[in-house]
């Protein structure tokens, strides 16, 4: 049985797909070879979030500035999730090129350039 939960757009979707084995040989058949285990893959590939850093300074910079809840937004969904997003707002944070100032419910990030 494979379960699915999530949401598209507004609507919730719970769905659940009951499988035997021939239907998960089937899927099994679709699947790429199988990839190096994470330890080693994370070792030879590096830090993903490296990849993203020089988009997350150019989301800034051409906003010029953001509030931290919809950098934070804008940062997951480039990075494909809230983990990632929030290592790359932390990132900024303490980047030279970025002013956080406090603002009355939110930080504010505003590109200041160097």
């Amino acid at each position: 049985m494979l379960r699915i939960k999530g949401r598209v757009g507004d609507w919730p979707v719970d769905l659940t797909v009951e499988m035997d084995a021939e239907d998960w040989a089937q899927l099994a058949a679709h699947l790429p070879p199988a990839a190096p285990s994470a330890p080693a893959q994370a070792a030879s590939a590096g830090n993903p979030a490296d990849g993203l850093w020089p988009l997350a300074l150019e989301l800034l910079q051409r906003a010029g500035s953001m509030d931290g809840p919809q950098l934070l937004g804008e940062l997951s969904a480039l990075a494909g999730g809230d983990v990632a997003g929030k290592r790359l707002l932390v990132r900024l944070r303490h980047c030279p090129q970025v002013q956080v100032e406090s603002g009355t419910e939110a930080p504010l990030y505003r590109w200041i350039g160097v």
